[in-house]
Order: C-alpha cells, then sequence, then structure tokens
C-alpha cells in the first residue's frame, strides 16, 4: 500500500472575562446569533462520521471537550471584555484574535454578522452540505463528500437567493471540491486567515447548514491541533452518510492529515462550511463529526484548502506529492509507522529509509501509526523538504526527503 493511498485500521459555563455577566443567550447591544428552531427537513444530510477506530487515538482531547460543554451549560460561545476594559500590557508575537469589545476586536455577533454572507447551502439530489464563498462571481470551496455523486447542484445564500451550481473540480484524497454558482456577481468572499498560526484554545465559530438549518452558527475553541483521522468505513463500524457510495459492500475512505479538532458543534449538513477565528478570518473548513456521541469536529487547515483550490481553479485537477513507502501501525516497544515496502527510485528510497525502519515523526508531527504518515503526505507539495525521523536496529536517525509528484 502506497502512502498517499487511504488505508483500513488495523485493529460553568460561558466564558467570562468582563466585569458584567451579558444577559442569557446575547451579547451587550446585540440579539442572539442563529435562525430560529425549525422541524428538520426532509433526510438529505451529508457529511463525515468517524469510526471508533479513527478516534481511538482522541480519547484525551474527547475527555477534554466533554468537560468543556459541561461547563457551557448551554451558553453559545464566550463573550470577553466590556468596552471599557483597558487593553492588558503584556505582549505577545503574533497574538490570537479573541472575542473582546476593543477598539479593532469584535464580539461573537459581529463576527457571525460579518461572515454569514460568505457561507453557503449547498443542495443534491441526495445530500446537502455547505461551503464557502472564494470569488465575487461564484467560486466556493466545499468538501468533495458533498458534490460527490450529484448531478444537480442548487447553492442557497444567505441573503435567500439561490442558483444552479456546476462543480469546477473535485480532489477526493484531501477531500475539497471547487463549484461554481451561475449568474451571480458582487458575492462577499471569504476573509482566509493563516492556519498555521492557530493556537490550542483558539477561539472560533463554525458556520454552516446543519441538518439543513442554514445560517447556523456554533462557538467553541480549537482543541487540538495537527490531528489525522480517517472517514468513512464499513457499514458495520459507523453509520453511512446518505449518498455515500459502496465499493464491494464497504463505503470509500479517506485518511486527512492536519486536521484542526474544535469543541465547537459541528453536525451533518456542516461539511464544507467555514471555521473562523475571532477576526472573522477563515481557518478551515468543517469536514469530519465523531460517530460515538461526543462534541468532536474536524477542520482542513485553510492553508491546504487554498493550496488544493488554487490548483481546481485553475487546472481542475491537483498535483500530490510522493513518498513511496507502504506502512503498518508498529508494534512493540517503538510507536510510529513501520515500513513494508519502499518503492524503487521514490524519495523515500533516495533518502535512504528502508524495509524495517519505524517512522517516528515528520515535518513537525509526531507518528502514532501508518495513517499519521499517510494524512501528513498528503498535505505536503511537490518540491518541499520534509525530515523524517526514524528508528533502525534501536538508533535514531533523520533524514531530509524531497516530495516528488505522484504519477
Amino acid at each position: 500500500m502506497d502512502a498517499n493511498e487511504p488505508r483500513e485500521h488495523n485493529a460553568g459555563g460561558w466564558s467570562q472575562f468582563g466585569d458584567t455577566p451579558p444577559s442569557p443567550g446575547a451579547f451587550p447591544g446585540k440579539t442572539p446569533v442563529g435562525p430560529e428552531l425549525a422541524p428538520p427537513p426532509p433526510p438529505r444530510r451529508q457529511g463525515f462520521l468517524l469510526t471508533r477506530k479513527a478516534i481511538a487515538g482522541l480519547a484525551l482531547a474527547a475527555a477534554t471537550a466533554l468537560g468543556l460543554t459541561a461547563l457551557g451549560g448551554g451558553a453559545v460561545g464566550a463573550y470577553l471584555a466590556a468596552a471599557d476594559r483597558p487593553t492588558p500590557t503584556a505582549t505577545v508575537s503574533n497574538p490570537s484574535p479573541v472575542f473582546r469589545a476593543v477598539a479593532d476586536q469584535l464580539t461573537v455577533a459581529q463576527v457571525a454578522e460579518k461572515v454569514q454572507p460568505s457561507v453557503v447551502m449547498i443542495q443534491g439530489q441526495t445530500a446537502e452540505g455547505s461551503g464557502v464563498v472564494l470569488s465575487d462571481d461564484g467560486l466556493i470551496l466545499t468538501n468533495n463528500h458533498v458534490v460527490q455523486g450529484q448531478n444537480a447542484l442548487t447553492v442557497k445564500f444567505n441573503d435567500g437567493r439561490t442558483s444552479k451550481a456546476s462543480v469546477v473540480g473535485t480532489d477526493p484524497a484531501t477531500d475539497l471540491a471547487v463549484i461554481r454558482a451561475e449568474g451571480v456577481k458582487g458575492l462577499t468572499k471569504a476573509t482566509l486567515g493563516d492556519s498555521d498560526q492557530v493556537k490550542v484554545g483558539d477561539q472560533v465559530l463554525a458556520l454552516g447548514s446543519p441538518l439543513g438549518l442554514d445560517g447556523s452558527v456554533t462557538a467553541g475553541i480549537v482543541s487540538a491541533l495537527d490531528r489525522t483521522v480517517t472517514a468513512g468505513g464499513s457499514p458495520g463500524q459507523q453509520q453511512l452518510p446518505p449518498g455515500w457510495s459502496r465499493q464491494g459492500g464497504e463505503s470509500e475512505t479517506t485518511t486527512l492529515g492536519g486536521m484542526i479538532q474544535t469543541d465547537a458543534a459541528i453536525n451533518p449538513g456542516n461539511s464544507g462550511g467555514a471555521l473562523v477565528n475571532a477576526a472573522g478570518e477563515l481557518i478551515g473548513i468543517n469536514s469530519a463529526v465523531s460517530s460515538e456521541g461526543v462534541n468532536l469536529g474536524f477542520a482542513i487547515p485553510v492553508n491546504t484548502a487554498k493550496q488544493v483550490a488554487d490548483q481546481l481553479i485553475s487546472k481542475g485537477t491537483v498535483t500530490h506529492a510522493f513518498l513511496g513507502v507502504s506502512v503498518a501501525d508498529a508494534t512493540g516497544d517503538v510507536s510510529g509507522a513501520l515500513i513494508r515496502q519502499v518503492t524503487a527510485g521514490s524519495p523515500a528510497e533516495k533518502a535512504g529509509l528502508k524495509q524495517g525502519d519505524v517512522i517516528t515523526k515528520i515535518g513537525d508531527t509526531k507518528v502514532d501509526g501508518g495513517d499519521t504518515v499517510v494524512g501528513q503526505v498528503r498535505g505536503f507539495e511537490v518540491g518541499q523538504q520534509v525530515p523524517v525521523t526514524y528508528v533502525r536496529n534501536g538508533e535514531t536517525e533523520t533524514v531530509t526527503v524531497t516530495m516528488e509528484e505522484k504519477k
């Protein structure tokens, strides 16, 4: 199995920094965010659900996320300092934006109001999801699994307008796609942030159309970074989203690396929607949710999404990096990815990696198993030089691998 291909698994309350709490359900001078609750639409929902094994390594993060939810007591998001609170004197490099009422910062309600026009609902014959506006003339970024197998697409905008849409290009390997809404102009495009600057604990909003409720907003924090998740699996392991294709009795799976984990509620229909920071900048595309009944959601980092979207828009396809190893979860004293085979002439062979080596780190990411290598390689660019740390005969070494284009 190649490191670029999907692989099967083996084996309280609200945050308050001001002096006066807001009234329940509202921020100062703002009405509550989100639509009124309405009966759910017919079951045409789309979104990734993770298998039990796919989140086996996330138990600690799940416990943390659940703890935060219990403290939340149903509050929507966080309320920060009042307008008359002085600006903190402490300074840090590249500070993360936060929700607070000072001169250059926004409240939760203001961020939601700013971002909502850039988030759309996408409807197909058997599925629905969300998308993020990339251009004022109708280019929209979403998940591949939202548009996969859908012959007719309709986009519903925040102002109530609708438009037919066509697919510009899809990339199943990263679960991303770009579509174009027809006959539109003057759309509000999303402001792209820098996902490399995201930190655990940053406050975020998730926007989309969960369960067909368009214009929905949920709030939370970034609860972990650089997660590797495998979405899909056999029907016996998970509920299969409607419209998801089957091959040989099993659903398609894809392994995604570098994912942003959040406790902001993400549900089927949020797929393809926006995860934004407290400045209203897009930092991720909401893509996967846990099937275990815990509050775990995962978003593709915007830097990866932008790289893929640029290629889809310019040429309709995406070039992927190639490492050239077949891997499995390591057993024994060393945790990592066991190299079962090295492709002749591959970047891995050129760098000196051999069968039997155990990869323990790739780039800046610690390797817990084979899926980590698969997911990370998909996020690298052709020509990128990546340090790979491995153990051979009890000795730890590091080599630099230059990624090549997958043929």
